[in-house]
């Protein structure tokens, strides 16, 4: 895992299906999904919170937990969306951060997201290894986590 993928607003991008199928190029097996890089790499800041918050907006502070508001509404909100859906919190991954530093949180979730079978991230979106698991993914574009 790459520091540059982790968002300001603590979601690792390097989970996100949208940046898993660009690493992989997985448009070309038939899918027909947008491509991201990450927020930092595209310099978007974060695109879940950059147009909600002026100083992640501006750039201003690297993580929310900077913030004096830390954790604002809207990032409780978003919290609440990834724990529910995706089995993450973000401000739970803001506050490793913030307490242990970078490079604890990224060994920590590096060996929690590590596919048992291949060794390749597997998606935060879905529960899925793209390596493992695309025939899955081919046959029902819209699964999500535990669906059979």
């Amino acid at each position: 895992m790459d520091e540059k993928l982790i968002a300001p607003c603590g979601i690792n991008c390097s989970l996100c299906i949208s940046y898993q199928f660009m690493k992989k190029d997985l448009n070309k097996e038939g899918f027909r999904r947008t491509y991201c890089p990450g927020c930092i790499p595209r310099e978007n800041n974060c695109i879940h919170m950059g147009h909600k918050c002026e100083l992640l907006g501006k750039g201003n502070v690297r993580f929310c937990f900077e913030c004096k508001d830390f954790p604002c509404k809207d990032l409780k909100t978003l919290d609440k969306r990834y724990k529910t859906k995706y089995h993450l919190s973000l401000i739970e991954n803001l506050r490793h951060i913030e307490a242990y530093g970078i490079e604890q949180y990224l060994e920590k979730k590096e060996e929690k997201w590590r596919c048992p079978e291949c060794g390749e991230m597997i998606c935060c979106h879905n529960g899925l290894c793209l390596d493992c698991n695309l025939k899955k993914l081919q046959q029902n574009k819209k699964y999500r986590w535990g669906q059979e």
